[in-house]
């Protein structure tokens, strides 16, 4: 490409003369972003499709401005672009370079944000000559889990900090809304709004955009989404032929969220070969469409061969690819359990103990066990009490654990139950953590 038409192209993607676009913060993410943003290392920020990763960039962007970088001093690329599709070379990047500081001129060493970067053949080359060599600062984007695999890992050897990013919390949602909660007192005096709310992000999900949409348009939205990931991240990546099984096996997990399934299982339902039913869940692992948790054990090589559990991204994805009339509201708040246990950093397994009573979570943090949890729509009856207390001491005796804390999320008031295990709200978990 010609290094006009390139700057023609990157002068509408960037601002080096006009204003950003109004952000919302995302707190945790945008300060874990600023602590590593200008390092020698590559910043790698990954997460599925239409999370908000392109947003929270240009939120750094204008922190860099009010911190004294100088705009012309920021490259943003948006990869993406169907102008630079038949170019999607490693070249490309050295033009794209070359290009920007010759129309320019930093004066400084500039900070480049790759978004979408898995569009680019080799690209990791690129990004590794800019990195041993000190020539700029650089954080890309990717929809594919894959920046942390083969590519990323084994071309920069270490030289890397990752960052996952996940659609919105239900207290980021609020906020999307301009809605506070800082206290018990606020969940009190807002219960109807919050309710409300709360049912809207078990319906629709957590995708940004959602908070822009009216409700008959987002369903409408979501079926982009899931075709955008299944057919740029699975489809066109890894050159799938059978794109029906693809589309039945992702409705099945991720309509069915906290399922625990084999793939020998999966090679039944759907009467494929053991090869194609592990590869494609894989490549659903991979587009961050699903999340697989292990059964616990002490035995790595146990972990492996056991059944797993499988977990949506996106309640709105979920609910798009699901049979109308049926239940599905224990599984939705497990998911949400779920989520906010990655988003706080935490290491997730289920349990099952030797006469088959199951713990929703084993919640390790820094290779120490923490908390059993198990999520329940509600306690109120008896039948329903019993069986989600029951497994506690049971996990505690087959697992030698002491001082770790049993805890039941639903949608039921907070208090203490009997052997010191905690009921709490599940509004209450998300937003007063």
């Amino acid at each position: 490409m010609e290094k006009q038409e390139i700057i023609e192209i990157l002068s509408e993607w960037n601002y080096w003369d006009r204003e950003l676009p109004f952000t919302v913060k995302r707190d945790s993410y945008d300060e874990k972003i600023s602590k590593y943003i200008d390092k020698d290392e590559v910043l790698v920020i990954k997460g599925v499709r239409r999370c908000g990763k392109s947003t929270l960039l240009i939120s750094q962007i204008a922190r860099l401005h009010t911190n004294g970088v100088a705009r012309n001093q920021i490259l943003f690329v948006n990869l993406e672009d169907p102008r630079f599709i038949n170019h999607l070379t490693v070249n490309l990047l050295q033009d794209i370079k070359d290009a920007y500081l010759e129309y320019l001129n930093p004066k400084d060493k500039p900070y480049i944000f790759l978004d979408e970067v898995q569009t680019v053949a080799n690209w990791e080359k690129w990004v590794n000559k800019e990195v041993e060599l000190k020539q700029s600062y650089i954080t890309i984007t990717g929809s594919n889990s894959s920046l942390l695999s083969s590519e990323i890992a084994s071309v920069l050897t270490g030289r890397y900090i990752s960052i996952d990013i996940y659609p919105l919390s239900f207290s980021e949602f609020l906020r999307f809304k301009g809605i506070s909660v800082n206290s018990k007192m606020d969940l009190v005096s807002k219960r109807i709004e919050l309710n409300r709310e709360f049912d809207i992000y078990l319906k629709y999900g957590g995708f940004p955009r959602m908070v822009d949409y009216l409700d008959d348009e987002k369903r409408e939205l979501l079926s982009t989404y899931k075709n955008s990931i299944l057919l740029k991240d699975i489809v066109a990546r890894f050159r799938l032929k059978n794109f029906p099984i693809l589309n039945d096996i992702t409705a099945f997990l991720v309509a069915n969220t906290g399922i625990i399934q084999s793939i020998s299982k999966l090679k039944n339902n759907f009467s494929i070969s053991h090869s194609m039913a592990h590869d494609y869940v894989d490549y659903l692992k991979k587009a961050y469409l699903i999340f697989e948790v292990n059964k616990f054990d002490y035995s790595l090589k146990k972990q492996r061969v056991n059944e797993k559990k499988y977990y949506s991204i996106d309640l709105g994805l979920s609910n798009l690819m699901r049979v109308p009339n049926r239940e599905f509201r224990g599984a939705d708040l497990e998911t949400i359990v779920f989520l906010e246990l990655l988003r706080r950093g935490y290491c997730v397994y289920y349990y099952k103990t030797s006469n088959d009573l199951e713990i929703d979570f084993i919640v390790e943090q820094e290779n120490r066990i923490v908390q059993l949890i198990q999520v329940s729509k509600t306690l109120k009856d008896e039948k329903t009490y019993r069986r989600e207390l029951a497994p506690f001491e049971k996990t505690k005796r087959e697992l030698h654990l002491e001082d770790v804390e049993s805890l039941v999320i639903s949608e039921d008031s907070s208090r203490v139950l009997e052997n010191e295990i905690k009921l709490l709200n599940i509004k209450e978990w998300c937003l007063l953590p």
